[in-house]
């Protein structure tokens, strides 16, 4: 075996995300871009990190770079202890799950094939195996059998979220990376979808990466936040830690009028203490 391929029985780093002095750089016909400058992160094995940051500051950018869509201008970024373009070269793709704002699911295909379609694009197991471990997720993730044969139309914007989650974890990825993964939903929806994550976190022993801007949800999930502004992380902590540091971004987001009812769960979760 190659020295830099990853095989699903190789154990995991501490360390499960490592990025050091990475610059994310867009070009436009005037000029180019600076997004993300000497942007430095760590994700540690089986934490859930959320990502927090105003407009523009790159929140996306970053996920779709961990995840292989987008590449740094510069820098280093590791993911499981790999270089990002050897773990995409050797095909270990498959060891990360995304979960995409608005589900992302394929319009044409049903619950089921939609939830289905990572294995199926590997070309090496028999459909019945296929088609037994995409109903183990979709049940995985409250939805009923009935729902494999619907289209996406048909479902409820919760019912979308849990299907795209699904599919994000067929194929057993230990690293999640979930962008905005309540946004859109009622507080009913939003409330079910928080409970669901925290229970496959726990019982799936996974590591999450989660935009969020929805207070709600980044304290009851969020074993650790990073904060995004002036092209980097300026900060990285529990959420108290995070609160403490003296910047206008935080003392906006956190403090301000909508912060408030939110800034309530830290009693409730001490695990975010």
């Amino acid at each position: 075996m190659d020295d830099t391929e990853l095989v699903e029985d190789e154990p995991l780093p501490p360390l499960l995300v490592e990025i050091r002095k990475l610059w994310s750089v867009f070009a436009t016909p005037e000029r180019q871009v600076v997004i993300h400058k000497d942007l430095d992160l760590e994700v540690k094995q089986g934490e859930i990190l959320s990502i927090v940051g105003g407009s523009g500051t790159g929140k996306t950018v970053l996920l779709r770079q961990i995840l292989g869509l987008e590449t740094p201008a510069r820098g280093e970024l590791l993911v499981m202890g790999k270089p990002r373009e050897q773990l995409s070269r050797r095909g270990a793709s498959s060891r990360i799950g995304m979960l995409f704002q608005h589900g992302a699911l394929f319009s044409a295909f049903n619950v089921l094939e939609n939830i289905a379609f990572p294995l199926r694009e590997l070309k090496t197991l028999p459909t019945s195996l296929i088609r037994e471990a995409a109903m183990v997720k979709l049940q995985m993730v409250g939805l009923k059998p009935a729902d494999a044969e619907k289209m996406p139309a048909e479902l409820s914007g919760g019912m979308i979220k849990r299907a795209a989650l699904a599919r994000a974890l067929v194929m057993d990825p230990p690293l999640l990376l979930l962008d905005e993964p309540t946004a859109g939903l009622d507080p009913d929806s939003s409330d079910g979808f928080v409970n669901l994550l925290r229970s496959l976190h726990r019982d799936l022993g996974l590591t999450v990466i989660m935009v969020t801007h929805d207070l709600d949800t980044l304290f009851e999930l969020s074993t650790r936040i990073a904060v995004l502004a002036e092209q980097r992380v300026i900060v990285a902590g529990t959420p108290r830690e995070v609160i403490a540091y003296p910047h206008p971004f935080i003392h906006d987001f956190f403090l301000g009028e909508r912060g408030q009812r939110a800034m309530e769960l830290l009693r409730e979760y001490p695990f975010a203490l």
